[in-house]
């Protein structure tokens, strides 16, 4: 299970990173173009389009980056305490 749970640590590092990577990108102008952004914005957007969608306008402030990272968190929360219960199950 230590794999497991790894693994779900390390993806959800890896959403945070983009996630937070998207947000410097929208105050730094860079070309969408760029191969980085292109990644970036390839990986980032299909998640937080849904929140945006969900989330009632603020005036210009993008509030859904915030929003999604406490997601990824509670989520990663979530199957990380599935997978621990699953294994302590199996040793009783």
């Amino acid at each position: 299970m230590s794999f497991a749970l790894e693994f779900i640590r390390i993806l959800a590092i890896a959403l945070q990173v983009v996630i937070i990577a998207r947000v410097i990108l929208s105050w730094v102008k860079l070309s969408p173009t760029n191969p980085i952004a292109i990644i970036i914005y390839g990986v980032s957007e299909p998640i937080l389009k849904p929140v945006r969608r969900l989330l009632p306008s603020t005036g210009g402030l993008d509030l859904s980056p915030i929003v999604v990272i406490v997601l990824i968190m509670v989520i990663q929360w979530i199957l990380q305490a599935i997978l621990v219960a699953l294994s302590n199950s199996g040793t009783a």
